[in-house]
């Protein structure tokens, strides 16, 4: 893939099979967390929640992959998850099966709660003083 300047150009230069399935995650993520934008980082689709990145996806010629796999989506959905794994981080879907939609959504969904969380425990904590 070329070096796209957007997150549909990106999706746009994919081939077909694999910007389906770049379709179909794009669409659970952003289900699952209304309001967060997107734009290429690493080369890659990025999905920004609060100014800060959430999850990042990509097309190959064989799979398409969710990054970053999180300690809360392992928590949560380890089983489901574990015949995607590849890797600590990462989450590989082959192309020759159906994209587990209801999955991505339900782990975009942990993202957004992690991402929440991390910044309501910031704005609590007290200022130091020198």
């Amino acid at each position: 893939m070329t070096t796209a300047a957007t997150v549909s150009d990106y999706i746009a230069e994919a081939p077909p099979q694999t910007r389906k399935a770049l379709q179909q995650l794009r669409r659970a993520i952003k289900a699952a967390a209304p309001g967060i934008t997107e734009r290429i980082s690493y080369r890659i689709p990025t999905f920004d929640l609060d100014g800060r990145y959430l999850l990042y996806i990509a097309g190959f010629k064989q799979h398409v992959s969710v990054y970053p796999v999180t300690a809360g989506m392992v928590a949560e959905c380890g089983a489901l998850i574990a015949p995607f794994r590849a890797g600590k981080g990462t989450l590989r879907f082959a192309l020759d099966e159906p994209i587990p939609v209801r999955l991505v959504t339900r782990l975009a969904k942990v993202r957004v709660r992690e991402r929440r969380d991390a910044a309501g425990s910031r704005r609590a904590r007290p200022r130091r003083t020198p």
